[in-house]
């Protein structure tokens, strides 16, 4: 048994990225650049309006006399000499000979004279030529995630199309005979639904993306042809179930048989003790547990991140803090404990601790709260490592 950051340095270790992909800016959304998107030209392409108003050079006493009109789009034609102005609207290219912008608030029309009621300073609502990007300027590096505030910027500066990581194929492979079939009821098996909970958290982290479903019964030769069809056509398998040491955990011996090899298998961590990770090839294989806490919380803490990782981000965990503890704990500090939290007033409060097969305390938890090994006991206001959730 290995403990928690031998984990995930093991895992992370495993993960080979994934082919490129040219794609236009709308369908990149959520995707990982692969290499530096830089800047086509400045942003803004010239100097332009920050508001409605009128555009002149330095005051004049007599008041500005109106010589033109521009429009966001129109390409100024004068150049304005002591005295004159133009009205002007926001995003429109300020013309020659102007320094400044009045708000037309600040000014009063009289018989084609503008006077102004409130001086600005030269440079005034003017937005500068190449002030927010200049032409070869690095927009986002490799590895970053593309949001639509990052589209906003690499369109506004010409970019059509950016080089991504190809989304990696996920199957989903659900162990066990205890499921019952739809439309069916029996006293002695159960719903399933840790292969949904999986398929929602992939397609909540990764829009567009469908895991394949396999299922298989405790059977070595049922498993074996469904890890080897998940194998064969996804690049990435998660099971769930099969993995513990009982007699119908046949995960293990099945992808020894089939030729992988078993990265780690049980890791010192509450929940999910059992959890075992694989390589084939250049597939990776997840073992989970069948609880479905277990399974949400190893999503989080470990799937989730590889997926990341294969991508090319540049940071694929969780986004971590560290904050004091609203109450002392206690707890067997045999094993790391992955415990539900919210955060109240800059403190950190447990919810309640569930056994591995509830999901309760999940729903409403923001964060993992992650409490270490080989210590039973922490006080209120002591700090712990906490990792915010995404929902």
């Amino acid at each position: 048994m290995i403990s928690v950051s031998e984990a995930r340095k093991a895992m992370a270790a495993c993960a080979v990225p994934m082919a490129r992909e040219r794609l236009l800016l709308v369908d990149a959304v959520g995707r990982f650049v692969v290499e530096e998107v830089l800047a086509p030209n400045e942003h803004p392409l010239f100097d332009c309006s920050a508001v409605d108003g009128y555009a002149m050079g330095a005051p004049d006493r007599e008041g500005f006399h109106v010589i033109g009109i521009v429009a966001a789009g129109e390409r100024p034609s004068v150049f304005l000499q002591q005295g004159q102005c133009v009205r002007i609207f926001t995003g429109a290219p300020v013309p020659q000979g102007a320094d400044r912008v009045v708000m037309q608030e600040h000014c009063t029309l009289d018989g084609g004279l503008v006077q102004v009621q409130r001086a600005v300073p030269p440079g005034a609502n003017i937005r500068q030529r190449g002030e927010q990007v200049r032409s070869g300027d690095v927009i986002i590096g490799p590895g970053s995630k593309v949001d639509p505030p990052t589209i906003g910027l690499l369109a506004s500066v010409g970019v059509e199309q950016v080089h991504v990581a190809c989304r990696p194929r996920i199957a989903i492979v659900r162990t066990g005979g205890e499921f019952m079939p739809p439309g069916e009821r029996s006293e002695a098996r159960i719903f399933s639904s840790n292969d949904l909970m999986l398929d929602a958290a992939i397609q909540r982290e990764f829009p567009g993306v469908r895991p394949t479903h396999l299922s298989a019964v405790d059977q070595e030769e049922r498993l074996s042809e469904a890890l080897t069809s998940a194998m064969t056509h996804s690049d990435v398998v998660i099971c769930t179930g099969g993995v513990s040491v009982g007699d119908h955990d046949l995960v293990r011996p099945v992808l020894e048989k089939l030729g992988a090899n078993i990265v780690f298998h049980r890791v010192a961590q509450k929940p999910g003790k059992p959890m075992l990770f694989a390589k084939h090839g250049e597939k990776a294989i997840f073992g989970l547990p069948g609880n479905p806490r277990a399974v949400m919380v190893l999503f989080w803490e470990y799937v989730l991140p590889f997926l990341r990782m294969v991508q090319g981000s540049v940071d694929p965990w969780p986004a971590t803090t560290c904050m004091p503890l609203q109450e002392a704990v206690e707890f067997n500090g045999e094993r790391a404990e992955f415990r539900a939290a919210v955060v109240r007033d800059g403190t950190v409060v447990l919810l309640r601790d569930e056994g591995s097969h509830m999901l309760h305390s999940l729903i409403a938890a923001e964060a993992i709260a992650c409490l270490p090994m080989g210590n039973g006991r922490l006080k209120g206001g002591e700090s712990i490592e906490i990792h915010y959730l995404q929902k």
